[in-house]
């Protein structure tokens, strides 16, 4: 069997997803994709999982997309293929019920900073450097990297990246909101590790709900957000067994309010 090119595992509460294709600083082609959403998809399912790590194996987390795989593209393929499919995959993670941490070991550029940026958390190790430099060869970043960034840490900062092509090393990126903490070289893991083992502590359902209020508010998550917390408190209520229990004896429900 190949080797998988992104791979879920599980430690006990903590979910780890790791993007497996070092020689090239784990940059993103279709098949990576692929792997991605399948990985994705099993820590979705994977029962006890409370928190997603998402990493990079090698010296980097992710060079964002692989731009040797453009040239093989029409540009309907291109829009298509790429930019839509990459639009899904990361919209997968950004509504992951769990809470997400990035754990950047490696330097975060591109469509690997907006993969960061699809997380709820992000810790860097202080070697790294972050930054949106698409706009050097003439594409821009086509993953929803800059609606999301500007929402999480503002419009400004985002310019001096995507136009100004000003990249970012950890400490600084931790004085403008980029990352939420900086460790020492080697510690990346560790203390996304710690921070998840606290986060998977609390409570799971309020953790997840709360994830959810704050991405409508944040605009991420609109009706349907609405709708799924809704349809999970009805879930829990004594009228729906009521209406279960009723429907099932071919009888008239009698609903409590409770």
């Amino acid at each position: 069997m190949a080797e998988r090119l992104v791979t879920f595992e599980q430690d006990g509460a903590i979910g780890i997803v790791t993007l497996r294709r070092p020689e090239k600083f784990n940059a993103l082609d279709i098949p990576m994709l692929r792997a991605l959403e399948t990985a994705l998809d099993e820590a979705e399912m994977a029962e006890g999982v409370r928190v997603a790590l998402i990493r990079g194996e090698g010296k980097g987390f992710c060079a964002g997309g692989d731009v040797e795989a453009w040239g093989e593209m029409s540009a309907a393929d291109f829009q298509v293929q790429w930019v839509r499919y990459g639009h899904r995959v990361f919209d997968r993670l950004a509504r992951l019920r769990q809470p997400t941490i990035a754990v950047l070991s490696g330097h975060a550029l591109g469509g690997g900073l907006e993969l960061a940026v699809a997380c709820d958390f992000r810790v860097a190790e202080t070697q790294v450097k972050l930054g949106f430099p698409e706009t050097s060869i003439g594409v821009v970043p086509g993953w929803s990297g800059t609606q999301r960034a500007v929402r999480r840490f503002g419009a400004q900062i985002v310019r001096r990246m995507a136009l100004g092509g000003e990249v970012f090393a950890a400490p600084d990126a931790l004085a403008l909101g980029i990352v939420d903490r900086v460790v020492e070289t080697g510690q990346a893991l560790a203390e996304a590790r710690t921070w998840a083992e606290k986060i998977a502590g609390r409570g799971p359902l309020a953790t997840e709900a709360a994830k959810l209020m704050i991405a409508v508010a944040e605009g991420e998550e609109s009706a349907a957000a609405t709708e799924a917390l809704a349809s999970g408190f009805v879930a829990l209520t004594g009228d729906l067994k009521a209406g279960v229990s009723a429907f099932k004896a071919k009888q008239r429900p009698a609903f409590s309010r409770s």
